[in-house]
């Protein structure tokens, strides 16, 4: 009886490994139906404007990432499992994004996306370090969120320290040495003048003025008046696009008649808009290629894609910028091989050394995060359009 137990034993054994082998080959193999259980998706947590003085920045990088998302689904996903973006309302305010950001991590978010802001994401950052969760391509360029190097912080974008520098080496290029600062009073506005304040010292030069406006405000009027007492010839605002498009009409209405400057940030089209006749000669950085035409092959393959929305898709650059950071966290999971986890997504994004998304550079590395120091300069004309 004890022998035939073993018998027994020995022979349950043996059906269990042969059936662990089968299935290691495909159960189809041995004429066994395989279970059909759905994948889980990767869900992906994004916290950002989506009402409020910076919406149009938080919708249009969604619009653009989810192009790239729903191309990839209909391919079979990464590893067969589709990708969802789960995005919540912060109105760009750092307690909002605080506590979407717990919520998101709670629920099991395996990576947080695309986050508008600095304020907000200096409010993000630490929760999503704590929890080991990669945050990736942040719509901000705030040093204070690249440095100290993170491993869980992955920038597609410039810095505003490369935006910056970029206006300033074009203005004193062109002689144009005094010149004031109008930023919001916050961390963003914050990072923006440390970066103009950078770029100007090397030169034996300061701000001639300084103005500040509130976040989520268009409050002006005391920015104005202080700036122009500076006499600057050129003004650089770092704000949002409601709050910019408030203090250059008020400063026109003054009799300012020099140069007007933004950051990528404030939202070219969203400033446009907003501007109407008044965007005449309004400079931008940008920090992305140019989306309007297909003059790089990733503003093709961006144009292509949107044609599938038809009349409600209108080409900008925050929306390119999505598209872009969304191919990127793409080809990361594509990387991070057949395991899909965020540790594997954070070894294939490390993996992208030099990767050419189509005009566009992304270069990572283990000790490498910040991606990209493209920048370019636009031009706005009085019929919204920009030029180069």
């Amino acid at each position: 009886m004890f022998t035939s137990s073993i018998r027994d034993g020995n022979s349950m054994i043996r059906r269990r490994q042969l059936f662990q082998a089968a299935a290691g080959l495909g159960l189809s193999s041995i004429g066994v139906a395989a279970p059909t259980q759905p994948l889980r998706k990767i869900v992906l947590g994004q916290s950002a404007a989506f009402s409020g003085p910076a919406s149009a920045l938080g919708e249009q990088f969604r619009i653009g990432a989810q192009l790239v998302f729903d191309r990839t689904n209909a391919r079979g996903g990464i590893n067969g499992r589709p990708i969802e973006l789960l995005s919540l309302d912060d109105g760009y305010e750092p307690d909002r994004c605080a506590e979407n950001t717990k919520k998101l991590i709670d629920s099991g978010a395996f990576a947080l996306f695309g986050y508008v802001g600095t304020p907000t994401g200096l409010a993000a950052l630490p929760l999503a370090t704590a929890a080991k969760v990669p945050w990736i391509a942040p719509f901000t360029g705030a040093e204070a969120l690249r440095s100290p190097f993170n491993r869980y912080a992955f920038h597609v974008r410039a810095s505003y320290f490369d935006e910056t520098a970029e206006i300033v080496k074009h203005l004193t290029f062109a002689g144009i040495n005094r010149i004031a600062v109008m930023y919001q009073n916050d961390s963003y506005g914050k990072a923006g003048l440390e970066g103009v304040i950078r770029a100007l010292k090397p030169l034996g030069l300061a701000p001639a003025s300084l103005g500040t406006v509130e976040r989520n405000t268009v409050e002006v009027d005391a920015a104005v008046k202080s700036i122009l007492a500076g006499k600057p010839d050129a003004i650089v605002q770092i704000s949002a696009y409601r709050s910019c498009a408030a203090f250059i009409r008020a400063a026109r209405k003054a009799g300012f008649h020099g140069n007007l400057y933004n950051v990528s940030f404030v939202g070219t089209q969203a400033l446009a808009k907003e501007l109407g006749t008044d965007a005449r000669g309004v400079v931008v950085s940008q920090v992305m290629p140019y989306p309007f035409a297909p003059l790089s092959p990733l503003a093709q393959e961006y144009l292509g894609a949107g044609e599938a929305l038809g009349d409600k898709f209108a080409p900008n650059y925050s929306s390119i910028e999505g598209y872009a950071a969304a191919k990127t966290l793409v080809e990361g999971l594509r990387r991070g091989g057949a395991n899909t986890s965020p540790e594997n997504l954070i070894a294939g994004l490390e993996s992208l050394h030099d990767f050419n998304l189509g005009g566009f550079v992304v270069d990572f590395g283990p000790q490498k995060h910040a991606g990209s120091s493209y920048v370019d300069l636009v031009i706005l004309t009085s019929d919204g359009r920009v030029r180069r």
